[in-house]
C-alpha cells in the first residue's frame, strides 16, 4: 500500500465478538511501566520528579479497573534508584537505607507501595549493587583500612582491591591516594566495585533486599548483573543463583529481573538464577522494531518461540522480559513512528507477547529523545509531558528541546480516541482479556509471507494462534491446511480489519488478530 497510513482512521476492531473480561492478576506475567522517578512527575514544585508525583498519576497508569478501559492497565512498576545519591540518576548509591530527600521519604515510599497494591500493582525498586558511590561510608571506611594496612578491620576487604602486579587487563582500577592499592571502577571512578568474595559484603546486599521486602516491595531490577564479577560470568551466575534463591527464602513470588546487556548466550546463562531483559529485541536494529518497519515477521516469531525454548530448557520457571528501549537508549519514538503506524503494530509485537513485556514512560505518547553528539543519556531521561501544570523538568545535562517532540502530550492524547496513548490501553487490556498469550507454550508459525505471521498457543489443553500483520497491505493465507484448524476469530486488534471465512484468513495492514 503506497499510501502512508492516516491515524485517524485507526480502527480499534472487535471483529462483532463481545471482548471477554480480563481476571485479576495474581502471578508475576505482568505488563511493567519503568519510571525514571526525577523526571515523572513533580508534587512539590521543585522541578524534581518525585514519590508523591508517582502516587498522583496511579489513575493514569491503573485506575484499579483492569476492564474500565479508561487507564493503561498495566500491572507493575520499576521505580529508578531513589535512594541518597550525588547524582540526578541516582545510581550511584551513597546509602541504600535512605530515600533521596529530592524524591521524597520512606512514608512517600510505602504510601506508594500500599495504593499500588490496593489496585494490584506490584512494585520493584532498581537496586544497584555491584558498586556504591565513592562517598558511600563504607567506601571511606574502606581507604581508611587500607592506608592503615588493618587487615582485621571488617571493611578493609570490603571493594574489589588489587595492586599494581595483580591489576587484571581489561579491567579499570583507580589509585587509592597514599596506598599502593588500586580499586575497582568499571564505570567511574566514582562508582568503586563491591568484593563479593567477602561474605559480609554478600550478607549486606542480602539485608538491603529483605529491608525493602519487609516494607512491602514486590522485587528488584537489578542494575548491571554481570558486573559483580566482571568478565567472568560463571562468578556472576553462581552469585545470582545464590542470592535469588536467598531472597526466595523470604519472599517466595519475589519479582527479579536483571540488566545482562550482552548477545543472547551470555544473557541466556544468567537465566539459571534470574530472568534478564531480552536485549535483541529492543532498540533500532532490534527484532520487534525490525520487523515492526518492515522486516520478516517470520524472523521475529522464529526467534521468540526459539528463545523461550532456550530458556526454558534453563529454568522450567523463567520469563522472556521483552521491552523496546529503556533510560539507556534513544527513545522508540525517533524509529517507530506514531504517524506511519509502526509504533501500533510494534506495541503488538512485544505486549501481545509471551512472559512480562516492559514500557519506558513516555513510551505510550510517543516521546522521542535521543543522545545524538551530547555526552549524556539526560536526554534519553526527559521530562515526561503531561500537558497540564505539572512542574517536572528535564534533568541536568539535557539538550534536547520541546521543539524535537512531535507526537503531543498526556492532556491531548488523552481526548483523541485514536491516539498511541489510547491505543496502548486497548492493547494491554487485550493482553489482559486471554491468559495465554503471556502464559502459554509458544510455536512459529510460518506463513510464507515476509510481513505476515504469528504463533499457535498452547494453554490449558486448547490451542489459540496468534498473527500479526506487520506490512501495508492486507493479506490472505489459507489455513485449512494447520492440523488444528482456527474455527473462528476471537478477537482482532490493530489499524485495519480482520476476517475469515472458508479456512481463509485475511488479515488488514498492522494488524494482530487472536484465533481458536
Amino acid at each position: 500500500m503506497k499510501k502512508i497510513l492516516c491515524v485517524l482512521l485507526i480502527i480499534f476492531l472487535l471483529c462483532g465478538c463481545k471482548a471477554a473480561k480480563a481476571d485479576p492478576i495474581d502471578d508475576n506475567y505482568r505488563v511493567f511501566y519503568q519510571i525514571f522517578v526525577g523526571s515523572f512527575s513533580d508534587s512539590d514544585g521543585d522541578g524534581i520528579g518525585d514519590l508523591k508525583g508517582v502516587l498522583n498519576r496511579l489513575d493514569y497508569l491503573n485506575d484499579g479497573n483492569v476492564n474500565s478501559g479508561k487507564s493503561l492497565g498495566i500491572q507493575g512498576i520499576w521505580l529508578s534508584p531513589v535512594f541518597v545519591s550525588p547524582s540526578y540518576h541516582k545510581y550511584d548509591v551513597v546509602d541504600y537505607y535512605q530515600i533521596d530527600p529530592q524524591f521524597g521519604t520512606e512514608e512517600d515510599l510505602t504510601k506508594l507501595i500500599d495504593e499500588c497494591h490496593k489496585r494490584n500493582i506490584l512494585v520493584i525498586l532498581d537496586l544497584a549493587i555491584n558498586h556504591t558511590s565513592i562517598n558511600h561510608e563504607w567506601f571511606k571506611r574502606f581507604a581508611e583500612a587500607r592506608k592503615a594496612e588493618n587487615k582485621t578491620d571488617a571493611f578493609y576487604d570490603y571493594y574489589t582491591c588489587v595492586t599494581d602486579e595483580t591489576k587484571d587487563k581489561g579491567k579499570t582500577y583507580y589509585p587509592i591516594p597514599g596506598t599502593p592499592y588500586y580499586y575497582e571502577g568499571n564505570f567511574s571512578g566514582d562508582m568503586p566495585e563491591l568484593n563479593f568474595n567477602n561474605q559480609e559484603v554478600r550478607n549486606e546486599v542480602l539485608n538491603i533486599a529483605k529491608y525493602y521486602i519487609d516494607l512491602g516491595i514486590d522485587g528488584f531490577r537489578f542494575d548491571a548483573a554481570k558486573y559483580i564479577y566482571y568478565a567472568d560470568n560463571d562468578g556472576s551466575v553462581d552469585f545470582w543463583q545464590w542470592y535469588i534463591n536467598e531472597l526466595k527464602t523470604i519472599k517466595p513470588d519475589i519479582y527479579t529481573v536483571g540488566e545482562v546487556w550482552s548477545n543472547d548466550h551470555e544473557t541466556i546463562s544468567y537465566i539459571k538464577g534470574l530472568n534478564c531483559f531480552n536485549f535483541t529485541m529492543s532498540q533500532p536494529t532490534g527484532a520487534i522494531a525490525t520487523a515492526a518497519n518492515g522486516g520478516d515477521v517470520n524472523r521475529y516469531t522464529t526467534y521468540v518461540a526459539s528463545y523461550i525454548d532456550k530458556i526454558h530448557e534453563i529454568n522450567p520457571d523463567s520469563m522472556i522480559i521483552p521491552f523496546v528501549s529503556n533510560h539507556d537508549m534513544d527513545r522508540a519514538a525517533g524509529y517507530l513512528n506514531p504517524k506511519n503506524g509502526t509504533a501500533y503494530i510494534a506495541a503488538n509485537l512485544y505486549i501481545l507477547c509471551s512472559g512480562s513485556p516492559f514500557i519506558y514512560y513516555g513510551e505510550e505518547i510517543g516521546m522521542k529523545g535521543s543522545r545524538g553528539t551530547a555526552n549524556t543519556d539526560a536526554n534519553r531521561r526527559l521530562a515526561m509531558l503531561w500537558g497540564d501544570n505539572d512542574t517536572v523538568r528535564d534533568p541536568e545535562g539535557s539538550t534536547y528541546g520541546a521543539d524535537k517532540q512531535p507526537n503531543g502530550t498526556v492532556a491531548e492524547q488523552l481526548k483523541d480516541k485514536n491516539s498511541l496513548y489510547n491505543y496502548y490501553c486497548s492493547v494491554i487490556a487485550f493482553r489482559n482479556r486471554y491468559p495465554q498469550i503471556a502464559r502459554g507454550k509458544y510455536y512459529a508459525y510460518i506463513l510464507n509471507d515476509s510481513t505476515m505471521g504469528g504463533f499457535s498457543i498452547e494453554y490449558n489443553g486448547e490451542i489459540s494462534y496468534l498473527f500479526h500483520n506487520t506490512g501495508t497491505e492486507e493479506l490472505s493465507y489459507d489455513l485449512s491446511s494447520f492440523e488444528f484448524k482456527p474455527s473462528k476469530i476471537i478477537e482482532s486488534i490493530g489499524l485495519n480489519n480482520a476476517k475469515y471465512s472458508n479456512g481463509v484468513l485475511t488479515l488488514g495492514p498492522q494488524t494482530s488478530v487472536l484465533m481458536k
